[in-house]
């Protein structure tokens, strides 16, 4: 199919989508359903000295590879990964829920078992909004404080499959809206890179599932966005978040927040471990009609494994990489940041570097329009809006802003989001493959897939006056996710910034008796928490 033609497919999906419609078989081209390619080995990769010594350092592709190498056991690298957060996770809050017992033994099975697939034996570390069969699942809310799925969401079950097994389940903002906090607005979650600072901002709502990967709790993590919360808490915490297009990965068994922006995807220390993870968790569900027939997945570990050529790293395709306007508009240590990463990709092979404009009516397209989401997370919790508005916590203003909002504007703000869609397929990706941007929108709103990765650190970054990183965003048309992957596959490939990671938080009494105090002292409350709101 060519991309005009997937293009306009993914158009005419997206309307009917918007309007709540399923589309029937037979009004669009569909491609063959297969979607997940059989896969019973993962990349071979070259272990890090330090990672060999230590195994929490390892990626989820080393980690893989050092059990089917039979140089580690499963057994052996989940007793790290929970020997460390039980040091540990009283600072950072990452998990609700450690799974110790249950991770175990799953892991004693996969020692047993012949290789499941590219993760197996590795301990993963899902959102709290995943179903997981007898594990209570939360979503941070009172809602949900005492619900126990009765089976588990498909993204689990998929990388489950593939070999991964689940250790806990990270916190999140109530709902996934916000950074993580109780229910009540107070603050739980802290920065890996600043864990005695809760003032600086995690990022997103999957800010457990980032900490608890920087903070190497666990290899890898799932989350979910709808207005950055993968992105977001990714270029906080130095990490590698792959949000997909909208439709690759199924939402079944995830608790919802906005039917034509939910997104999940993986949150992992460099583009490889991401790729491997998606590909297992992406593909058709006959349980999410918005899973069905879209072009097959590409073979993303193959797009995340570098191309070098005479001893340099080369693009593996030709791509022309767009900057906007503003991208250079920013923080001073950010610009610096980003004018090396500039300098950066135009340094290597086939990728160029091209000026590109916004489309007409930009920030009407991207801000004001933007709240139309707020109706879609409304809908499913009007029961519960009705019974009592004190089950949302510190995010209630805006579920109330989507109970209120008329049907006229809803409509309106519909036809932008399409409008918007249409001149970025018809405008800017004309002009380039992928383009750079400083925020999740407008990608975010339209579906579109992006990928946040590291470039640098500086006293700026997400607040406060420490070295904190400095991440970017890499946006493309749909279903293109594996050139997105290409080009952070180069990058990383010349550079080392997401090799690096945080000091261990101090463990003496006295630190932490300050942490706590500080928790209770900032509590986020409900005008804070909807600015916030993803």
């Amino acid at each position: 199919m060519t991309d005009a033609l997937t293009r306009r497919f993914f158009v005419s999906r997206s309307l009917a989508l918007g309007t709540g419609a399923v589309l029937a078989p037979g009004v669009l081209p569909t491609w063959p359903a297969s979607g997940r390619p059989a896969r019973t080995v993962g990349p071979d990769v070259t272990v890090r000295p330090e990672a060999v010594d230590d195994p929490t350092e390892l990626t989820v592709a080393e980690a893989a590879a050092q059990i089917r190498r039979g140089r580690l056991t499963s057994v052996e690298l989940t007793r790290a990964c929970l020997r460390r957060t039980e040091e540990l996770d009283d600072v950072y809050l990452a998990y609700n829920t450690v799974l110790t017992e249950q991770a175990l033994r799953a892991a004693r099975r996969r020692d047993r078992e012949p290789p499941r697939g590219p993760l197996h034996g590795v301990p993963l570390a899902m959102k709290d909004l995943f179903f997981t069969e007898g594990v209570r699942t939360t979503a941070n809310s009172f809602i949900f404080e005492d619900f126990v799925p009765p089976y588990t969401a498909t993204v689990v079950r998929r990388l489950v499959a593939d070999g991964g097994l689940v250790i806990g389940k990270t916190q999140m903002g109530p709902l996934a809206t916000t950074r993580a906090t109780l229910p009540n607005g107070e603050l739980t979650t802290v920065n890996a890179w600043t864990p005695l600072d809760v003032t600086v901002d995690p990022g997103g709502s999957s800010t457990g599932s980032a900490t608890a990967v920087a903070g190497r709790l666990v290899p890898g993590a799932t989350g979910t966005q709808t207005g950055g919360s993968i992105t977001s808490p990714s270029n906080a915490q130095n990490l590698t978040g792959l949000k997909p297009t909208h439709g690759r990965v199924s939402v079944y068994g995830a608790i919802p927040l906005t039917f034509t922006r939910d997104h999940p995807g993986p949150i992992a220390r460099d583009v490889l471990d991401a790729a491997l993870l998606l590909a297992a968790m992406a593909g058709p569900d006959p349980n999410d009609p918005r899973t069905q027939g879209l072009p097959p997945l590409p073979d993303l570990v193959r797009a995340a494994t570098p191309v070098r050529r005479g001893g340099r790293v080369v693009a593996r395709r030709p791509t022309r990489i767009g900057v906007l306007p503003d991208y250079l508009d920013d923080d001073p240590e950010v610009v610096r940041a980003r004018r090396e990463l500039l300098d950066t990709l135009d340094g290597i092979q086939g990728l160029r570097l091209v000026d590109v404009e916004p489309p007409d009516e930009w920030e009407l397209l991207t801000d004001t329009f933007n709240d139309v989401r707020l109706p879609e997370r409304t809908e499913p919790f009007r029961p519960y809006l009705r019974q009592d508005l004190r089950l949302f916590g510190v995010s209630v203003l805006n579920w109330l802003r989507g109970l209120f909002m008329s049907a006229d504007e809803w409509i309106t703000g519909q036809r932008a989001k399409h409008a918007l869609l249409e001149r970025l397929l018809d405008g800017v990706f004309e002009e380039c493959d992928v383009v750079l941007q400083t925020a999740p929108e407008p990608l975010d709103i339209v579906g579109l897939p992006e990928i946040a990765f590291p470039i640098g650190f500086g006293p700026t970054g997400f607040g406060g006056d420490s070295e904190l990183p400095i991440g970017t965003i890499l946006g493309g048309p749909p279903y293109e996710e594996d050139r997105l992957v290409e080009v952070v596959a180069a990058y990383q490939a010349v550079t080392d910034w997401h090799r690096r990671r945080p000091a261990d938080p101090p463990t003496d009494p006295a630190s932490r008796a300050r942490l706590s105090q500080a928790r209770t002292a900032h509590r986020l409350d409900a005008v804070e928490a909807a600015r916030r709101g993803q």
